[in-house]
């Protein structure tokens, strides 16, 4: 690659100015450029004086000039034309236009760029590349801000709510070789409750890993991010097709855990076509070291049954062309003290002893999921079926839950041309059969009924989202059967 000493470059912006001070003589619009220029020491007052006063200004008077620092230092590696026809050339001229723009371009030894994955910087040789993006949401919902799961979450008042729901930074590419990867993501501003301390709001870095990616049927990854059990949590909270995951989340996610897993792609483009995924964890969620030296294992076997691939996003805004599915089962193990677990680390669900005052190893949780989901043409749909147990040794009793969703979306653009083609409807169904939390031994189901649209503006990286959810529960323990109705809109911008 040519080198360019630090000279050259501050010839650059001059360099580019008089390809704007066409062959004629300078104008009110390009004394004010030559001004700036002057003033900022990017050309000398000789040049200032010659360029102001030229009727026609060549490509020959401009490699003649020299830069700031005087005519010997001369942009020798920037070739526009032969010597001969120099003279005859103007910067006018398109095509030496294209010669000069190239030139510059080859010169540096970074490329910048924006696209899907947010900035890129990128060396030319390839072997160096960072992407930088930002993405937040901002939410409105009515009466509850979050998923009710007790009775009295119903009866109680209700809440109009705006907030942040998320603010993230992400940044991720790969260096030295364009298989060794990283990633690392922060949640820069998490909207706290009122009771929670100053520390729920403090920024925290969530995800962090690198993959050793040199071979498809093969890839090492290290740290902590959201482990590939199940599409629903993996798929990114900015790619989703409602404004929040569904009421089986909460529950049967195993989400952000620091450790180490094998993954790879095998029989590609073929009827066989598969991943697979194996992988050992501290069990403990995110940030968290393991307080035992038990271990958290888990595995994934996800079927593609059409020889193409799926990616891990909702709804079909990409217009997939032809059909495309997976059929997926995984499972995990765990000892802990843990009952659930979220991008906060590792938590309880209701009725469970807190983390903080369970003994070592007090629970042992088993998991089960089968998973399916399906584009074609502006159509999606995907569901995942739970099982989940939780062995207590503290008190000698063990639960068993059950759980799941479905949910299906489409772009009636397809079908009715008159329907704007950014529009997406959707529904989803989902069901949470879980121990009470009163007493273990009576059950406590819930169902949601979920109607929401989404409007692309850029696809997922700038969407609006309505949604209106039915959400019931059934309490055994109490003998009450409650619902109510929640509205979200929620704007989700990347950039």
């Amino acid at each position: 690659m040519t080198q360019i000493c630090p000279a050259r470059l501050l010839a650059l912006p001059l360099l580019l100015a008089a390809i704007f001070l066409a062959a004629s003589q300078a104008s009110a619009a390009d004394k004010d450029l030559l001004d700036v220029l002057f003033q900022n020491g990017l050309i000398t007052q000789a040049q200032y004086d010659k360029l102001m006063q030229k009727s026609e200004v060549t490509s020959s008077d401009i490699f003649a000039g020299g830069v700031a620092g005087g005519s010997e230092q001369q942009l020798d590696t920037v070739a526009v034309a032969p010597t001969a026809s120099r003279s005859s050339q103007t910067f006018d001229d398109p095509a030496v236009i294209d010669r000069i723009a190239q030139a510059v371009e080859d010169s540096l030894g970074v490329k910048a760029s924006y696209g899907s994955k947010g900035f890129r910087l990128e060396t030319r040789d390839g072997r160096f590349q960072t992407n930088l993006q930002w993405r937040a949401q901002n939410r409105f919902t009515w009466p509850y801000r979050s998923d009710p799961r007790q009775v009295s979450a119903i009866d109680g008042p209700s809440k109009s709510n705006f907030e942040t729901r998320r603010m993230r930074m992400k940044i991720g590419g790969h260096g030295f070789q364009p298989w060794l990867k990283y990633y690392f993501e922060v949640d820069l501003q998490p909207t706290r409750d009122t009771e929670d301390g100053d520390f729920e709001s403090s920024s925290r870095l969530i995800d962090h890993r690198i993959d050793i990616a040199k071979w498809d049927w093969a890839t090492l990854r290290v740290g902590q991010w959201k482990v590939d059990l199940n599409r629903e949590r993996v798929d990114s909270s900015g790619r989703q097709q409602f404004v929040e995951r569904s009421i089986a989340n909460r529950v049967f996610t195993i989400d952000r855990q620091m450790g180490v897993q094998l993954r790879g792609h095998l029989f590609k483009e073929t009827p066989a076509d598969m991943r697979y995924y194996v992988g050992a964890f501290t069990g403990e969620g995110r940030g968290n070291s393991n307080d035992d030296d038990s271990l958290m294992y888990m595995g994934r076997l996800q079927w593609n049954f059409m020889g193409r691939d799926l990616p891990w996003r909702q709804t079909d805004v990409e217009y997939t062309e032809k059909p495309t599915g997976s059929l997926a089962f995984a499972a995990m193990t765990n000892e802990g003290r843990c009952t659930r677990w979220s991008s906060s680390g590792c938590g309880r669900l209701d009725g469970y002893t807190a983390p903080a005052l369970a003994d070592d190893g007090q629970y042992e949780i088993e998991q089960f999921v089968q998973e399916f989901a399906f584009k074609y043409r502006g159509f999606s749909a995907q569901q995942e079926y739970h099982w989940k147990t939780i062995e207590d040794n503290g008190t000698n009793s063990e639960s068993e839950l059950n759980g799941g969703y479905a949910q299906v979306g489409y772009f009636f653009h397809h079908m009715f041309p008159s329907v704007p083609k950014q529009l997406e409807l959707a529904m989803r169904y989902a069901i949470v059969e879980e121990p009470n939390a009163v007493d273990r031994s009576f059950d406590n189901e819930r169902e949601e009924f979920t109607f929401g649209a989404n409007w692309f503006m850029r696809g997922h990286n700038n969407k609006l989202t309505l949604d209106y959810s039915y959400l019931t529960i059934d309490d055994d323990f109490l003998g009450r059967d409650v619902s109510d109705g929640r509205v979200r809109l929620q704007w989700d911008v990347s950039f």
